[in-house]
């Protein structure tokens, strides 16, 4: 026999089945989701700019000096001519190549030139010209640049040029600042008439 339940009973009983279902088919609380956010795009990494290497200063080579074979010449020369008052206007006066007793390598052959320069014009020496010095040269057997100067061989070709003068220089000392000698010899005898010295300008 089934016992009936009171009518509040009843309704209580509904309510708590009721519950039951009703928060039984409660769904499970969803966690709000992050929206994603647009992935950023990794930066490509850029090259970088290979530094420039400091230009090493290309060194400059030391400046050669040169000597001022003109300007070291005139004043040799002017005094040369003003000590040889008695020689004949017009006589012949060959001009030797410049001997180099120097520590180095000279330019012999612009000393030369300049010598034969400061005397053009001098109004007192007919000077004997390169072409007739290397005809004479040529007819004894010598190198048109012969450095093997000598007084002796100066002497030998003034007389094969019927000289009455020979002119006869030297370079000494520091190649760089030589001194520089010169000796008016009369060639017949040999005779030392007048003699120079002076240092080479740069």
């Amino acid at each position: 026999m089934i016992r009936r339940l009171p009518r509040s009973g009843a309704l209580l009983m509904a309510l708590i089945l009721s519950g039951c279902v009703i928060k039984q088919q409660q769904p499970a609380p969803v966690e709000p989701t992050q929206p994603n956010e647009p992935t950023q795009p990794q930066p490509v990494p850029q090259p970088q700019p290979i530094p420039e290497q400091p230009t090493q200063p290309v060194p400059q080579p030391p400046k050669l000096k040169t000597i001022n074979w003109d300007a070291s010449v005139q004043p040799l020369v002017a005094q040369m001519l003003r000590s040889s008052s008695s020689a004949t206007p017009g006589s012949v006066l060959m001009v030797d190549r410049i001997k180099n007793s120097t520590n180095g390598a000279l330019q012999s052959e612009k000393a030369t030139d300049a010598i034969q320069n400061a005397l053009a014009n001098n109004g007192k020496f007919t000077l004997v010209t390169s072409d007739q010095l290397a005809q004479a040269k040529q007819t004894l057997g010598l190198s048109p640049d012969d450095s093997l100067n000598s007084r002796s061989k100066a002497i030998g070709l003034a007389r094969t040029l019927n000289a009455q003068y020979v002119l006869y220089s030297t370079a000494q000392g520091d190649v760089k600042t030589p001194t520089l000698q010169m000796q008016l010899m009369l060639v017949q005898t040999g005779e030392i008439v007048w003699s120079g010295k002076g240092v080479a300008q740069n």
